[in-house]
């Protein structure tokens, strides 16, 4: 086996193949699957995946791999099997999916460097090779004759690490340190025969009589009170030595979460884990969706299993949606599995999604707490799957490769055996649907674990509050609560639904509302700066003082952000103090969890924000929910939406009265007598699943159609519309009869950034072969794309209609 197949790091469709390589002798022992090399290609050196190997290639005169980039591989053979089923599901290309399931530091430029473990005996020639140094630029092994082979084992046995300089920044974290570099009684001779007024230098190494062991320099000096130029001078008579050890970035400290133990489950969720049990004792891949209502301890049941899992020295992956959950989750989580958890999302530094990563690759921890792409951690020995809010549409990605974590962790379900848990309040229609038919298995929790009923849900219509004479954002029922809830010192939760709803700028005279030059779309204003902005192109302008269509100087801005009811609430109740929580207080790192503590310190009254704080959240002193714009998404081009709207209002309503407190929930609305809108206040999912399925049915959406969706954009609008008209023309002389072929149609937002765009909708129920049909197309206008810029974007599942 002396050639290598490799996928190379060209973003181009033409590429998206194997290339044969030689192995050179060097790398012959050491090179396997998963492993990144450099390659030589055209003119140019690239990087790529090692996906084969062979004994012979019909190519001759073949190049050889120049540079082996990893001595342990960063992909197992699962995930090249994955990746590869990923690219051809999504119709992306190999390397976009390969590149998809690693941290963003390996996919760097960078350098390399080899470090000594503390303390390894290593074989003589390395040892030779390091001449007594911590650390070694990789650059001199590859110059020396050493084999690679034997420095591999080195890793093996964990005598020696690599590490990736990217571009400078290092990417693992090392610490200084300092220990007593003679014995005990020779540090003591030197402390006598030092003169008296050294005495930070006598401190020091008094210290390290009675300590003999080492430290962090910046403790040493902190508890001495002291700086590095007293340490200087011990270190230069060698009395004492410096090092430098790596450390993990840990986001969190493992020690500050208290353990927490298994709680006793109550029958409804003994019945619900016990399919879960049965499926991982006898190791056998079956989708278990898990329909329970807020507060009925879903989360429970997920640590249950996972212990199971990992008393059968078994892995677990754990997805959770956005950062809202992490805080919450991972306390629960930290506090049960201990430091067992590493946990990824995007509020982690690349540092320390790195860090998280090798605790992973290096099977030091046995679950994965993360957002949507944890679902590709290198675990190699998969026990369960849970993706927790299965409904949420962040699990479905929204650029190359767009794949649908759920698509992909049942994938990996089936290929080790092993179930996938689905859980929700509001489960999609389409896996809802699929439990109805028994191709996933459903297990119900309708009640809360604490017995509590689901709190009291009001709706008030606002054209009637209009009507009244309150032109407020509160209506009179919420002011009034608000103001008792305060009185009796319990929490309240206000949420603003801002989905497809935004701060608009219109002239009162003539109706001319300011659109972005580029892109056709409103610009929205933003108060603190009095601009407006284009949150597609980031566009901007200054507010305009008067009408640019008609001079009159009647303009004012629409919409409500939240910094207008954070202003309107502190006019309306002065004494409340109030957190606000959207996309501009959260910015920094860490503030999310700064805000939710500050909240349940109880150091305000009201927790005002945006769909982040619409779930997962835990309060148990907050009593009362309000939703201020319960319809804003209900008018978006979107098919899903009063299904979103359902969720949405279930999900913030479960935000109440969870522990010892009775809630409440008053649902502010244009539209009251919308059946998503009535049925979320009665908590009646499967009256609206049915409604819901009656709607989808008649217009032929999923789940009773499958959707693709094909977006052409150009700088040209002619071009646009006859490349689409051509798609268009091209598929239906494809497709069977019942297949529905929608276009050319303009994207609801027709223009971005200077392109036109526009679209192609395909509906089908059986199309076997419809991937290869869009993959022809695609390669019929390569030339097309490479040469004038044109772009063609397949979405096989959409989610994002704009």
């Amino acid at each position: 086996m002396n050639i290598a197949k490799v996928i190379v790091d060209v973003q181009a469709k033409e590429i998206n193949q194997t290339f044969d390589y030689l192995i050179p002798d060097r790398f012959k022992d050491i090179l396997s699957l998963g492993m990144r090399v450099i390659v030589p290609f055209g003119p140019r050196k690239i990087s790529g995946f090692v996906v084969g190997k062979a004994s012979s290639s019909s190519f001759s005169n073949l190049k050889e791999i120049v540079d082996v980039l990893d001595l342990t591989p960063v992909l197992t053979g699962e995930l090249l099997q994955l990746g590869k089923w990923v690219a051809e599901d999504t119709l992306t290309l190999y390397i976009t999916a390969y590149q998809a399931m690693l941290p963003q530091v390996l996919k760097s430029q960078y350098k390399k460097e080899l470090i000594r473990t503390e303390g390894a005996e290593l074989p003589p020639e390395l040892e030779h090779l390091f001449a007594g140094r911590d650390i070694i630029a990789y650059e001199e092994f590859e110059h020396s004759t050493i084999r690679y082979s034997q420095l591999q084992k080195a890793i093996q046995v964990g005598s020696i690490s690599v590490n990736y300089i990217v571009k400078s920044k290092i990417t693992k974290k090392q610490i200084s340190m300092i220990r007593p570099a003679k014995e005990e009684h020779l540090l003591e001779e030197a402390y006598l025969e030092m003169p008296k007024q050294a005495n930070k230098q006598r401190e020091l190494l008094a210290y390290f009589i009675q300590h003999p062991k080492e430290i962090e320099q910046s403790k040493l000096l902190n508890l001495l009170g002291t700086t590095r130029s007293t340490l200087k001078p011990l270190l230069d008579k060698g009395l004492l030595t410096a090092f430098k050890s790596e450390v993990y970035r840990n986001p969190y400290n493992d020690d500050a979460f208290e353990k927490t133990y298994p709680l006793d489950l109550t029958d409804q969720q003994k019945q619900a884990i016990a399919p879960i049990k049965e499926n991982i004792a006898q190791e056998k891949h079956n989708v278990v969706l898990l329909h329970g209502i807020t507060g009925s301890g879903k989360t429970e049941v997920y640590l249950q299993a996972i212990q199971d899992v990992i008393e059968k020295g078994k892995e677990a992956i754990l997805l959770v949606p956005e950062i809202a959950l992490t805080p919450q989750m991972v306390k629960r989580f930290k506090g049960r599995f201990g430091a067992n958890v590493a946990v990824m999302h995007s509020a982690l530094s690349n540092g320390e999604k790195y860090d998280e990563w090798r605790k992973i690759h290096r099977k030091e921890v046995k679950v994965v707490v993360g957002a949507r792409s944890a679902i590709f951690a290198p675990f190699e020995n998969i026990g369960i799957i849970i993706i927790d809010e299965e409904h949420e549409t962040t699990y479905k990605q929204e650029d190359q490769p767009r794949y649908h974590a759920r698509d992909v962790a049942i994938k990996r379900g089936q290929y080790y055996n092993c179930p996938v848990v689905l859980g929700s309040a509001t489960p999609t229609l389409e896996s809802f649907a699929r439990a109805k038919k028994g191709v996933y298995e459903l297990a119900t929790l309708d009640k809360r674990t604490n017995n509590q009923d689901m709190p009291e849900v009001s709706i008030v219509d606002m054209r009637e509050e209009l009507h009244a004479g309150n032109r407020t954002m509160f209506s009179r029922a919420l002011k009034e609560k608000m103001e008792q809830a305060i009185s009796r010192g319990e929490q309240i939760v206000l949420l603003l639904n801002r989905r497809g709803y935004s701060t608009f700028v219109m002239c009162r005279d003539c109706g001319h509302v300011t659109e972005c030059p580029h892109c056709d779309i409103a610009l929205t204003y933003h108060k603190n700066s009095n601009l407006l902005k284009c949150h597609y192109c980031s566009y901007e302008e200054r507010m305009p003082t008067e009408c640019p269509s008609c001079t009159s100087d009647l303009i004012r801005y629409f919409g409500t952000g939240t910094q207008r009811v954070e202003e309107a609430l502190t006019q309306l109740l002065p004494e409340a103090r109030v957190i606000r929580m959207d996309v501009d207080t959260t910015r920094r790192k860490g503030a999310h969890e700064k805000l939710l503590k500050q909240f349940a310190d109880k150091e305000a009254d009201i927790l005002l924000g945006t769909q982040m704080i619409a779930k997962g959240l835990d309060f148990e002193n907050v009593t009362l929910v309000g939703v201020l714009t319960a319809d804003s998404m209900l008018h978006l081009p979107d098919f899903r939406s009063s299904e979103k709207t359902f969720q949405l209002l279930t999900q913030v309503s479960g935000r109440a009265g969870r522990h010892e407190l009775t809630g409440e929930v008053v649902v502010q609305t244009y539209t009251p007598d919308h059946y998503s809108i009535e049925l979320a206040s009665k908590y009646d999912f499967s009256e609206f699943f049915k409604q819901e399925m009656k709607m989808r049915r008649t217009f032929h959406y999923p789940p009773y159609f499958f959707l693709a969706l094909i977006t052409v954009s150009h700088t040209n609008q002619v071009k646009v519309v006859q490349v689409t008209q051509n798609i268009v023309q091209t598929l239906l002389s494809q497709v069977n009869n019942e297949t529905v072929v929608l276009g050319p149609t303009p994207s609801p937002i027709t223009r971005m950034k200077d392109r036109y765009r526009y679209q192609c909708m395909i509906k089908y129920r059986n199309e076997p072969q419809l991937r290869l049909y869009i993959q022809q197309i695609l390669e019929q206008f390569q030339d097309e794309v490479r040469k004038e810029d044109l772009l063609i974007t397949v979405d096989m599942q959409p989610y994002h209609l704009m």
